[in-house]
């Protein structure tokens, strides 16, 4: 059992071109689902030996009180077993796929929470307050955040090569190594405020030419970009929760406020399927339809 687990994590990696933190989120799933496997059947079950009748006892345990768990977590779990024996199905590993009949239950996708166009200007106002290195690097890092929609872990592999000064824009590396060109807009001043000003007297010999360095000469940490956002939330005073995909979230309900093509705001936000943005048509509802987890996303 342990070796196909460790196969498909590894082929989600090269095939699938996964990150490391959803190749840990899948691996915890399925290490849970093993343990429960072993609880129930031994330590040397072999995928073919596992019915559909084990897994269904399997989803039954996590819907238990005794499970504890959200439907949405409940979701992701059954999502992860059902793509690893659709892969060991695929590999020709079993002949029936145990999970076939497992069906997600219902949940509801509430709107992303956002900013408004107030306490954006103000976030952004933020870093001006100090003076030096870092506060010319918070500054273009907030700006490029909020004028791209870009996740922070693209935003922090971002190197200097993939901005184009003369176009405007970055090229985004983003999930399963799908590659993206989005324009910066305004926040381009500041972007070269910081790379002619400030990346200079952060960076050091053995410093990795990503765009984005703290104060060690290192490339900025998905941590490090939390710290300066809730820093400059609080200099703001903004109340409320600010993260990365705050920043996100409020990019494309602007964009798509302001009358945006949903596709185009698809490309820009790199999402594979259309209907999860969708959710940013939702007005001012508080939720969408329910709808299942798809397990590809």
């Amino acid at each position: 059992m342990e070796q196909y687990l460790t196969q498909y994590l590894t082929a989600l990696s090269s095939q699938k071109g996964y990150s490391e933190n959803t190749i840990a989120a899948y691996r915890n799933d399925l290490g849970q689902f093993a343990q429960f496997i072993r609880a129930q059947r031994g330590t040397d079950v072999e995928p073919g030996d596992i019915t559909s009748e084990v897994v269904e006892a399997y989803v039954e345990s996590l819907q238990s009180e005794a499970g504890g768990y959200a439907p949405s977590t409940v979701a992701r779990k059954i999502a992860a077993v059902k793509s690893f024996f659709h892969y060991l199905t695929e590999q020709q590993v079993i002949a029936a796929d145990p999970a076939l009949r497992l069906s997600s239950p219902k949940i509801k996708k509430n709107i992303p929470r956002t900013l408004t166009r107030e306490e954006i200007e103000r976030l952004l106002a933020a870093p001006r307050q100090g003076s030096g290195p870092k506060a010319l690097r918070d500054a273009a890092l907030l700006e490029l955040l909020c004028a791209t929609g870009m996740r922070v872990t693209e935003v922090v592999n971002l190197r200097v090569d993939d901005v184009d000064w003369d176009r405007g824009d970055v090229i985004c590396q983003g999930k399963g190594e799908r590659q993206r060109r989005i324009p910066v807009g305004i926040a381009l001043h500041s972007l070269s405020d910081y790379f002619q000003q400030a990346r200079a007297s952060l960076k050091h010999d053995d410093s990795p030419d990503v765009l984005f360095l703290n104060h060690r000469g290192k490339k900025l940490t998905r941590q490090g970009v939390w710290l300066i956002l809730k820093e400059a939330a609080q200099a703001a005073g903004v109340s409320k929760e600010v993260t990365p995909h705050t920043l996100r979230h409020s990019f494309a309900k602007q964009l798509v406020g302001s009358g945006e093509d949903l596709r185009r705001v698809q490309e820009l936000l790199g999402h594979a399927n259309l209907s999860t943005t969708q959710v940013y048509k939702q007005g001012h509802s508080n939720s969408i339809p329910e709808t299942d987890v798809n397990p590809t996303q």
